[in-house]
């Protein structure tokens, strides 16, 4: 009985710190990448926390399609930063795993915004996505970029808004160990 007390106790030690002081910060303009955020936090039982512009996105705004939208202008031009409507802070994480959808093979300059201004010096990074067909691996080196520099960047991935929270377990056991 007290084996089966020890092991039961040394696994939730085990899985607490795998997971230990995690937060989701998230970008979604249409809720494919807010689904996949909240089922990464409720899979890792971590915080979560919404990363809303300081001027909302309108569908003209995103209208990919339209080379003066202001999300094309934004992709084309380095020097834009978009304003986030409020802060947060992140010490007391030891994990942030940031979500975002692709824009023009990387990440909306948003998070680029995110990641300049909050100090993730000796956090674990992880990076997800949602995407129609880019991988993530120009978004991870646009943003580490712009973090950082002591951050500690784990591989990322790309997910569908509707992934399960097992195979989010499974992923981010693999890259936090």
């Amino acid at each position: 009985m007290k084996k089966l007390f020890l092991s039961i106790l040394i696994g939730v030690f085990l899985m607490t710190s795998t997971y230990a002081k995690t937060i989701v910060c998230y970008f979604s303009c249409t809720g494919n990448t807010k689904a996949l955020a909240q089922t990464t936090a409720k899979a890792l039982d971590a915080d979560i926390f919404e990363i809303v512009p300081e001027v909302p996105y309108t569908d003209t705004d995103l209208n990919w399609h339209d080379s003066k939208s202001r999300t094309s202008k934004e992709a084309n031009d380095g020097k834009i930063r978009p304003a986030i409507k409020s802060k947060i802070d992140l010490s007391k994480y030891d994990t942030v795993v940031l979500a975002f959808p692709i824009w023009w093979y990387t990440a909306p300059k948003i998070m680029w915004t995110f990641v300049e201004q909050n100090d993730l010096s000796g956090k674990n990074v992880v990076a997800i996505c949602t995407s129609g067909g880019s991988g993530i691996s120009g978004a991870e080196k646009d943003l580490k970029a712009h973090a950082s520099k002591s951050a500690n960047w784990k591989r990322g991935a790309r997910f569908s808004a509707n992934t399960r929270d097992s195979e989010l377990k499974n992923f981010f056991e693999k890259v936090l160990k």
